[in-house]
């Protein structure tokens, strides 16, 4: 009897359609990756350089000064406030996700099953897995917030938490997190929310469950997205305290720390707006940008997200859209159906490159059309 066997990594599978996208002047444009290529700001930097802090372990729940600059940001973003003792450190958001099952269900043995969102980032199936538990995919509604009626009280009886995204990647639509946090509430069911793009929110102000109260609920933070500092590998989570508690005390014994320097790049970052409120007007007009030039080439309108930075764009089939995009604009997309079966009939697109590289994918697409 064979062991685990690890599924190929969904964004491997695009690297044969590197040739073809690389033979275009100025080579491929990759908007396959959420992974930011605009820079930090520069004082961030600084203080990621200059902390003094890279001789110790850091402590595994955040320095003080990280969670209470977290907690400040938290006060200031959303008018919620939550004690620094309920926020704790991640190495940004996707270990949390990935090892949260695991640690859910040593807490509550009797409880095997993992809910998320059906079109969603693959972590949230793929930690179930990990964990030995039932990954259960929740289908959406036509505006795109979780179908938390179609849930089947059996599964609801055996789950461990219940994911929710807001903005949702790949889909940038905007879920009802209040009612999500009575969902969980009602039936002793963790509810976990990934707002890691909440900054990024373009229909109304952005949102988090905390908002609804603390008890049953987290919220999950990243400053990859929001200040462009993916490689440094800094987030938190902050929310029940009972559930916080509970991780920061067996995190400590998987040695889960982010580095000091990045807690100390992290602190200049969150307690800064003025470079968020720049990358989400650049993030904008790329958004805007891409959307009408692929309506052009494609013939079909490209809508515009509610939220994040992707292009979520119905096609008829994922990959042959993917496939002529890279031939004729050298630019590699996601196929959708690396989010779930649900997205086999979509690309996204991450509008994450500079400006210079998306206009030449514009121009590029534009040729075609001559």
């Amino acid at each position: 009897m064979s062991g685990f066997v690890p599924p190929p990594y969904p964004y491997d599978r695009l690297n044969r359609l590197l040739p073809i996208s690389n033979a275009h002047p100025g080579g491929t444009v990759d908007l396959s990756i959420g992974t930011p290529f605009d820079p930090p700001p520069a004082h961030v930097l600084d203080a990621l350089a200059s902390s003094g802090t890279e001789r110790s372990y850091p402590p595994s729940i955040g320095t003080a000064a990280f969670r209470e600059a977290a907690q400040r940001w938290i006060q200031r973003r959303f008018h919620v406030d939550v004690p620094a003792a309920q926020i704790g450190a991640t190495i940004g958001s996707k270990e949390f996700v990935a090892t949260l099952p695991q640690w859910m269900q040593l807490r509550t043995p009797e409880r095997d099953t993992v809910l998320y969102p059906a079109i969603a980032y693959p972590s949230y199936e793929m930690g179930a897995i990990l964990a030995g538990c039932r990954p259960v995919p929740v289908g959406a509604l036509p505006d795109g917030r979780m179908d938390l009626d179609s849930i089947d009280p059996a599964d609801a009886d055996r789950a461990l938490l219940l994911w929710v995204n807001s903005p949702g990647n790949p889909t940038g639509a905007l879920d009802d997190l209040q009612a999500a946090a009575l969902w969980g509430r009602a039936r002793g069911v963790p509810v976990f929310s990934d707002e890691c793009y909440v900054e990024f929110t373009w229909a109304g102000r952005g949102r988090t469950i905390l908002e609804s109260g603390v008890d049953g609920v987290i919220a999950v933070h990243s400053l990859s997205k929001r200040s462009n500092l993916a490689g440094v590998r800094v987030g938190f989570y902050a929310g029940d305290a009972e559930l916080v508690r509970y991780l920061q005390e067996i995190r400590k014994h998987v040695g889960m720390m982010v580095p000091g320097p990045a807690q100390a790049a992290a602190i200049a970052a969150l307690d800064d707006d003025e470079h968020v409120e720049i990358q989400r007007q650049r993030y904008h007009a790329r958004l805007e940008l891409l959307a009408g030039v692929l309506s052009d080439w494609s013939g079909e309108p490209v809508p515009l997200p509610q939220g994040a930075f992707y292009l979520w764009i119905p096609v008829d089939d994922g990959w042959d859209y993917t496939e002529r995009l890279a031939r004729d604009g050298g630019a590699i997309v996601s196929p959708g159906e690396f989010y779930g079966p649900d997205g086999a009939r979509f690309v996204r697109v991450a509008v994450v490159q500079p400006d210079d590289r998306v206009q030449m994918v514009a121009d590029r697409l534009a040729s075609t059309r001559r």
